[in-house]
């Protein structure tokens, strides 16, 4: 694992179809209206890549209960750019290797883990021992065992720990959990899901030691999530996938290019997912007796389209990440757990 860090430095919302639903929709970690605490808690990001300087960066900007106050990075240079554009202290910057001198360092409270897919559990497990909350960027881990292994340092530490599932912050996606488990209706009973793109450049993504495998763990996860969501919160009870020949054997040498899945549920629900590395798709449906869901673009933080058998869902664009973060920061502050808990993140795991 050194050698990888070294290579890496319900009913009543959908009466009236087409306009934006109620608060209803969203989730009650979120639409909290306990007072805002005096002091926002600070959160340092374990690695300053792209979805970090894209996403999270400008997210903690929005945030009401938490802060941007320190980072971990293999760049000196670039930690210390951080902290004087962002402006928290330049001793709050570390290095991987020196994870466990955030113990000492009381500006922070949550680490958000946002390195490769391979080095999320060492990260998050010496995150737990420096007594910090944890928040794990997708997929959780690469086994199962390693999921195992950040829930149980995690709870040895008595910190919280939660995934960065960001759909589940998003009223679109809200719609879908709400309508799955309608009791007079049921579950769906068909769903298709795709997300793909085509990787481009020397990434990470397409080296097995780094990511641990290929767009299932990056892209399809969405799908299984989605999936799992629209089966009302159950997970499936087989699995079955192929992976299809690649069309650019020279660039996925290590990890898969496409794959498409079946996914069966207890209930008799069936979910049909694909995700590749080598084409564009975005998009999920899902379909019951008498109703259905879709989004397209599905999957994305911004621009969501979607509808039901009622007609358009418009809602005002939201920051799902800020949103995600803000919801930890609350269960910290009323220690609750996490909906996005490490028992879903190790349910995913099993699945993949």
């Amino acid at each position: 694992m050194a050698r990888l860090n070294r290579l890496f430095c319900r009913r009543s919302w959908l009466k009236v179809a087409g306009v934006a639903a109620s608060s209803a929709l969203i989730p009650a970690v979120v639409r909290s209206t306990s007072p805002v605490p005096h002091r926002r808690l600070g959160v340092a990001l374990v690695g300053l890549g792209i979805y970090a300087n894209s996403k999270l960066r400008p997210a903690l900007r929005e945030t009401k209960l938490c802060r941007l106050a320190g980072v971990v990075t293999g760049s000196a240079k670039k930690g210390a750019a951080w902290a004087h554009h962002y402006d928290f202290s330049p001793n709050s910057v570390y290095h991987y290797d020196e994870m466990g001198r955030l113990a000492d360092d009381p500006n922070i409270d949550i680490v958000y883990v946002v390195t490769p897919n391979a080095l999320h559990a060492e990260h998050c497990i010496r995150a737990a021992r420096a007594g910090k909350h944890v928040i794990c960027e997708k997929p959780f881990t690469i086994s199962v065992a390693e999921a195992e292994a950040v829930i149980a340092a995690c709870d040895s530490a008595g910190v919280k720990l939660s995934l960065g599932y960001r759909l589940h912050f998003d009223p679109f996606h809200e719609v879908l959990r709400g309508m799955a488990v309608e009791t007079d209706s049921g579950c769906f009973r068909k769903m298709n899901g795709a997300l793909s793109f085509e990787l481009r450049g020397n990434a990470w993504r397409a080296t097995k030691t780094l990511a641990g495998g290929g767009p299932l763990m990056d892209l399809g996860i969405y799908v299984i999530q989605e999936a799992c969501m629209a089966a009302g919160g159950v997970a499936p009870i087989s699995v079955m996938a192929r992976q299809l020949p690649k069309l650019r054997p020279d660039r996925f040498v290590d990890v898969e290019e496409t794959l498409e899945w079946k996914m069966d549920f207890p209930g008799g629900e069936r979910c049909l997912g694909r995700t590749s590395y080598n084409e564009s798709a975005n998009e999920f449906r899902a379909e019951g007796v008498d109703r259905w869901f879709e989004l397209e673009p599905a999957f994305t933080s911004t621009d969501l389209h979607g509808a039901t058998h009622l007609g358009p869902l418009n809602f005002s664009p939201v920051n799902q990440q800020a949103r995600q973060m803000d919801a930890f920061a609350r269960c910290i502050l009323e220690d609750r757990a996490s909906i996005v808990s490490g028992a879903m993140g190790r349910r995913d795991m099993v699945i993949i």
